[in-house]
């Protein structure tokens, strides 16, 4: 099937066709607990299970306040207490989606697939998927704010999905391309209105909530944020979310034994909700967190017992802390950092400071990804696959592989696929995860850590 680009008044088709011809060129440790804590444990999964019986029933911040108080129910748990409990949980029990996202954010494998109940792959007469799970949609109607002040970031995740997408030689969905600058809600509907089976967006955390306000929507969507909703049924929600980021720094210290963490954090919005989530995910592990504080705070009264950091921080911020964290007397051998450490990085010499840094990076940047060129090839070709941009070509590129093999990773058990940033899979509540790769600072240049870094 020739594919179609429509996007209204937008001409795109030199576009296509130069990323089409740029495509084809292109082309753990385990806590050990003491048995006496473990039926304490016990008593918590039960305790987790009365309260996801109710969950369906609640909404609003009464619906978030019990998810919370699951999952930290949950955390108290050790690795094989967790997974035991979980595989024993019969098909359908409200828990076991809530057990299964445990159990992947600390990299564990599930017991059985997730409890999707109707999800539905056979819209639109799709043929039956490849061996490999590739199974595209037949018409994918993106919406994206293509004018506006987002416009630019929108080019990148949409360079991003079309390098994806003529990269593929198979059947490929028609791709049509709709503006949300009038509004996520009309373009939705106008994507419906035209034949899409799927939809790709809408962008921004607003504009999914409104999308999502609809329990049963008439097409499904692969949302590229995560808004307060829950995706619906058959729909599912992909974000560069600050809060995963966190989750995962706070189980690679709990990996690695940490005792006693100080998070020190700057103060915009991404920086905070990355400290936050690795704080609250690290107190709900039994890791004590002796401070989140600010830049410029006095770290002295804070030192003791510290034997791990984690910096929510830009690069030139971390510089700066360093020999701070030195005067006041930590001096813990393990210093992770979010990913904004790379934000005013690259000449060497300043940035031996910053050696021993561990931080979770996109894999595109560090290692080939199939089907994807690059990033050097990239950048030279497009600007929207330079600097911080880049970040978000790789999003669009995963937003296409998703698009790609949602049933898979949707009906599949422990399924995930290599993404340009990161391993990605499925939770039980249609969102998608992220395993990032992992980089360290040495001789002020980032290095790639090996898959098992974790």
């Amino acid at each position: 099937m020739a594919p179609k680009h429509q996007s209204g008044r937008f001409a795109i088709a030199p576009l296509m066709m130069g990323l089409a011809l740029f495509a084809l060129a292109g082309c753990a440790s385990v806590e050990v607990q003491k048995p006496a804590v473990q039926a304490a444990q016990s008593g918590a999964f039960a305790e987790a299970q009365a309260l996801a019986r109710n969950h369906a029933g609640l909404d609003g911040q009464a619906r978030a306040d019990n998810a919370a108080r699951i999952e930290a129910l949950l955390a108290r748990l050790d690795d094989a207490t967790l997974s035991r409990d979980a595989g024993r949980l019969p098909v359908g029990d409200p828990l076991y989606n809530f057990a299964g996202r445990a159990l992947l954010n600390r990299g564990l494998p599930l017991p059985r697939p997730f409890d999707r109940g109707d999800w539905n792959f056979d819209a639109a007469g799709r043929p039956a998927a490849d061996r490999d799970g590739y199974r595209p949609p037949m018409k994918v109607g993106m919406l994206l704010p293509l004018s506006g002040s987002q416009a630019a970031a929108a080019s990148a995740v949409r360079d991003g999905f079309l390098t994806g997408y003529y990269g593929e030689s198979r059947r490929k969905p028609e791709l049509r391309f709709y503006d949300t600058a009038g509004g996520a809600n009309a373009a939705y509907a106008r994507a419906v209105a035209e034949g899409n089976d799927f939809v790709v967006g809408p962008l921004a955390r607003d504009e999914v909530d409104a999308v999502f306000a609809d329990d049963t929507p008439q097409v499904p969507l692969l949302a590229l944020n995560r808004g307060s909703r829950t995706p619906p049924a058959g729909s599912a929600g992909f974000s560069l979310s600050p809060e995963d980021e966190g989750i995962s720094l706070a189980q690679y210290l709990i990996e690695r034994g940490a005792r006693r963490v100080l998070i020190v954090g700057g103060g915009e919005d991404a920086q905070r909700r990355s400290a936050g989530a690795a704080k609250l995910q690290l107190e709900r592990r039994g890791v004590q967190v002796a401070g989140n504080v600010g830049i410029g705070a006095d770290l002295a009264p804070l030192a003791q017992g510290v034997d791990a950091v984690l910096l929510a921080m830009k690069g030139p911020q971390a510089r700066a802390l360093v020999p701070q964290l030195a005067l006041a007397g930590i001096n813990a051998n393990t210093r992770v950092a979010t990913s904004q450490i790379t934000s005013g990085t690259g000449k060497p010499a300043e940035d031996m400071a910053l050696d021993g840094i561990v931080y979770p990076a996109e894999t595109w940047g560090s290692r080939d990804v199939p089907g994807l060129p690059s990033q050097a090839s990239a950048a030279a070709r497009l600007d929207t696959a330079k600097g911080p941009a880049a970040r978000l070509f790789a999003f669009g590129f995963d937003a296409w592989l998703v698009t790609a093999y949602l049933e898979r990773l949707a009906l599949s058990n422990n399924a995930d696929i290599p993404g340009a940033t990161g391993r990605l899979s499925l939770d039980g509540f249609g969102n998608v995860l992220r395993q990032p790769s992992w980089s360290r600072y040495s001789g002020g240049v980032p290095v790639p850590l090996g898959d098992g870094a974790r």
